[in-house]
Formats: C-alpha cells, sequence, structure tokens
C-alpha cells in the first residue's frame, strides 16, 4: 500500500510556515480544525504494550529493546540496508583467531551520569549476561568465557569454543553497555529505579503501564540529536484507542494498526501508514511434557494440519503476512527457504491422526495470549481456536497482560500452549533456534530431540560458513517433521505515521529516534 502523496498541501504548509512561525492545521475525526505546532520537537509513540525492565540482560523481548536502543549502545551494530556489521562503541575490532577478538572502544564517549566509558564497563556487561545463569538472556551470552582488559579503551573477548556469531551476538538484545562503578556505588536496584547509559537519549520517568519519557542526551558521543528534545512512549492496548489517538493527532506514531483501519489511516487528511517487512513469526508454543496431549507427536500433527495460515493471512492480516514452517526468514543466516511461504492443511488427516492417538471425541486445551503485543493476536487467537474446533479439540484462550503472561512463561506455570511471536535481531539461525535446546525450556515446554540438539552443538562452533548454513537447515527439516511447535506466519510491520515526520520501519522492529526526521 503505498503512502499518499499530498505535495500541494505539503506546499502550503512551507509556505504558511514561513509566514506565520511554522504552525499547520490538522483535521480530526469529525472534520473539524485543529492546529498543530510544526516546530514540536516532542515525539510521542504509542505502543501496545509497556516495557518489561530496564535489566538489558534479563529480558528476550523486542518490543523492550526497541525503547533500549535509544538509551543504550552496543558494540557494534548492523547496518540495516547493506546488513553488514558497523563500529558503535568500539572503534575497531579484530578477529584475532578462532577463540580471540581485540576491540578498541571509541574516545570521549561517556554514560549519561558524565562517567567515561571504558575497557571495564564492557567486562561487567559482557561478563554478567555470559556468567549469570538465571537471566533470561544467558543463553546468547554463554559462548562467551572472559572480557580481558589490555588498557582503558583496548580489550579482548575470549569463548570457549569458535563463535562464528559473535558480531551478531553483540549487536542485540543483552549486549548493551552498562555503567560498571554507577552499579557498582549504588547497587542494581538503583540503577534499574534510575537507569543510565551511553545512547542519544537519557532516562526521564517510567510510570508503568502509562508513559517512558526520554530527552536527548547533551553529551551524546555523535552529538545531541537535532531532531527531538523529548521522547514520549505512551502505553495503549486497545487499538481502536491508539488509532483515535493518532488520527486526531494526539500521538505522532502508533505501532501495530489493524488492517481494518490501513484505508483509514491512509487517507485520512495529516497521517499515513508505514509498512515494511519483519523478521517476527508468529507461533503456538506447545507443552510436550508428559501427561499433556501435545506430548504425542501425532496430536501435535494434528493441530497443525487443522489451521489454515493461508487463512489467517487473508483473512486477519490483510493479507500481510507469510506462512511458514520455520521461525528462521529470509535474510537470517541459515534461511530454509523451501519451509518459507507454504504450510500444512488438511482437516480430515488431522482428525485421522487424533483418532489414532487415542482422542478420537477430541480434548480441551489451553492457549495463553497476549492481547496488543502482536498484530491482530487475540483476533489469531480466536480464529485458531475455530479452527481446532472444527477436528472436534475445544482450546480455552486466556487473554493476559503482557507482564503477566511474560512472569507466567518464566515460571513455567504455562499450561498447553501460548502463542507468541518471535523475532531475531541477531539474523541467525543460532538465535532462532536456540529455542529448540530441551534445557533451556524444562518445565516450560519440555521439548527434546537428540540429533536437532547435537546439531545445535555443531552449528553454534562451526567455523566453515557453508556448512554451518547446511547444518541449521537440517535442523529446520527436522524440527519441521516432528512439529515441535506450531508455526503460523511471518508478520510485517504496520505503523501510523503523523505527516509532520518521516519515518521508514526496519526489518529489526527497532524504532531508531535518530532515524526518524520532521518536516
Amino acid at each position: 500500500m503505498k503512502r499518499k502523496q499530498l505535495w500541494f498541501i505539503c506546499m502550503l504548509f512551507v509556505a504558511i510556515g514561513l509566514l506565520v512561525g511554522c504552525t499547520g492545521e490538522n483535521k480530526d475525526e469529525t472534520g473539524e480544525t485543529e492546529e498543530v505546532n510544526e516546530d514540536n520537537r516532542t515525539l510521542t509513540i504509542a505502543l501496545g504494550t509497556d516495557m518489561v525492565s530496564f535489566d538489558v540482560h534479563n529480558h528476550n523481548n523486542t518490543s523492550t529493546e526497541a525503547i533500549h536502543i535509544n538509551m543504550f549502545n552496543y558494540l557494534v551494530k548492523r547496518n540495516n540496508d547493506t546488513g553488514e556489521m558497523e563500529p558503535d562503541l568500539a572503534e575497531s575490532y579484530e578477529n584475532i583467531d578462532d577463540l580471540t577478538w581485540e576491540f578498541k572502544l571509541k574516545d570521549g564517549v561517556t554514560f549519561h551520569n558524565g562517567d567515561a566509558l571504558t575497557s571495564a564497563d564492557v567486562k561487567y556487561s559482557l561478563e554478567r549476561a555470559a556468567t549469570d545463569t538465571t537471566l533470561l538472556d544467558h543463553a546468547n551470552y554463554r559462548q562467551i568465557k572472559e572480557v580481558e582488559i589490555i588498557d582503558d579503551t583496548t580489550f579482548r573477548i575470549h569463548t570457549h569454543e569458535p563463535d562464528p556469531a559473535l558480531l551478531n551476538r553483540i549487536s542485540r538484545i543483552g549486549s548493551s553497555i552498562l555503567p560498571a562503578n554507577y552499579i557498582e556505588e549504588n547497587g542494581f536496584d538503583h540503577f534499574l529505579a534510575n537507569p543510565i547509559g551511553t545512547g542519544p537519549f537519557e532516562f526521564v520517568e517510567w510510570v508503568r503501564d502509562d508513559r517512558i519519557v526520554l530527552t536527548a542526551f547533551e553529551d551524546y558521543f555523535n552529538g545531541k540529536n537535532e531532531e527531538w528534545d523529548e521522547i514520549v512512549y505512551r502505553i495503549i492496548p486497545e487499538n481502536s484507542t491508539r488509532v483515535s489517538e493518532l488520527l486526531t493527532a494526539g500521538v505522532d506514531m502508533a505501532v501495530n494498526i489493524p488492517p481494518s483501519d490501513w484505508v483509514r489511516v491512509n487517507e485520512n487528511e495529516g497521517t499515513y501508514l508505514a509498512q515494511g517487512i519483519s523478521n517476527r513469526t508468529l507461533m503456538i508454543f506447545l507443552r510436550s511434557t508428559e501427561g499433556y496431549p501435545t506430548e504425542d507427536k501425532r496430536v501435535r500433527e494434528a493441530l497443525d494440519l487443522a489451521i489454515d495460515n493461508q487463512a489467517i493471512v487473508d483473512n486477519i492480516l490483510g493479507g500481510a503476512g507469510t506462512p511458514s514452517i520455520t521461525r528462521v526468514g529470509p535474510g537470517d543466516v541459515g534461511h530454509a527457504a523451501n519451509l518459507y511461504d507454504t504450510y500444512n492443511y488438511d482437516p480430515e488427516r488431522a482428525k485421522e491422526l487424533l483418532a489414532e492417538a487415542g482422542f478420537k471425541d477430541g480434548f480441551e486445551m489451553t492457549l495463553h495470549s497476549p492481547r496488543g503485543r502482536y498484530l491482530q493476536d487475540a483476533e489469531i487467537a480466536e480464529m485458531v481456536a475455530g479452527m481446532l474446533a472444527a477436528i472436534g479439540v475445544t482450546m480455552h484462550i486466556e487473554f493476559m497482560e503482557w507482564s503477566n503472561y511474560l512472569e507466567l512463561r518464566n515460571a513455567g506455570e504455562n499450561k498447553d500452549a501460548y502463542l507468541l511471536g518471535l523475532g531475531n535481531s541477531m539474523f541467525d539461525a543460532a538465535n532462532a533456534l536456540d529455542y529448540y535446546r530441551y534445557d533451556r525450556f524444562i518445565g516450560q515446554l519440555d521439548y527434546q530431540n537428540d540429533e536437532v540438539e547435537e546439531l545445535l552443538v555443531a552449528a553454534e562452533q562451526n567455523m566453515d560458513v557453508e556448512e554451518r548454513n547446511e547444518q541449521y537447515i537440517k535442523i529446520q527439516k527436522l524440527l519441521a517433521e516432528d512439529v515441535a511447535h506450531l508455526v503460523l506466519h511471518q508478520e510485517s510491520i504496520n505503523i501510523g505515521v503523523v505527516d509532520r515526520i518521516d519515518y521508514t520501519p526496519t526489518m529489526d522492529e527497532m524504532i531508531y529516534i535518530e532515524s526518524i526526521t520532521r518536516k
């Protein structure tokens, strides 16, 4: 869907701005005109769910990282246009040998409290994620053995085994660099209440389930942001309310615009729809725990065959999605192309499999689902329940507020299944497929396949790019045959934006404030 081009109105706005001090007009839903200050330097973004935490190592939530990315920095970052890694806090880096990388930090980088960034901060941050097994993102950093300090700006990262994905690993969730001295002097609880980083914006306040406020950091090492003085994230779970706030200029951006409102947003005077491809895959994770019906592969296969993935994409997502049998999407290292843009659907065979598994009359199960976290998540859950009912399976849906949903899963108190959308900011199958390691989800999912485990270990350490790729493709085929979980589709990104700003979504779903400009 293309953005409308309102050249005459834009030129009129420019002329009025020159004459009367940069003011313009928008119309609200009733057609009434309200005045908008075109020089407004506060950017307000409506989110569907609240942030999880300021503990950058103890979450694996993309929508939280989309906020953190503007407060903290990584050593390196991925160029969204080329896919190549570029320096961020690091000025340079070199692969010394299979187990060692040497980095040099940029000069003049300070935290928001004025403390200089040093190698000690890197050591504290990466080793915390690598050694604390209680942290949710520990699994992605356990490969790091030690950070050796050479001097204040030079250090080496040593890994236990060869790690072909190290640069990807330290460019994403869990690798933000934290202020070691600040935390040591004040304690981690103080940091969580008063977080500081090295990023372009610094913390002002967080009112849970209401708003998060940041302000531009004067001494940011890349220069103070010249577009925005303040960023306000408003938490608005209801789709209709987010859309209404956007249309009446109550917010500048609103995430997860539902398909039913795409035309409305695009045709409204003063707003447009920014769309893009996400690497997030929506899935239903099933328990393989002893005693659950889904312990039986035949039952998992029956559930998969009962779901018409294309019907979900067409009827719920307005066609903006791609059915898939794998979580590893295009652009990710290890993508299995033959498992993408395809799906399984055969309700009659599904009924036969249930009968073979001893469930001729079906069974009941519970699905935990967030509401407002993903595009049309509640509607998708309800449609899946309807499809399963057609083969005799009664799915009871428990819609949950996001933080409660996460607590339930992390405590392993989930019942039969939960709906979850997973992105891959690492852009590597190592991150996506780590979800299938048995020891990572004992008591929560309990899926186990010994051949998958062996291949995961081998691929994780394989420095041969082509061979590693084939290992990950084989893993995905095994998971598809085993129907480890129910893969639904790869999502699209649909963000409503007011005309006063320019914004283009990126595949990783990060909202980089530095890429958002005022017209």
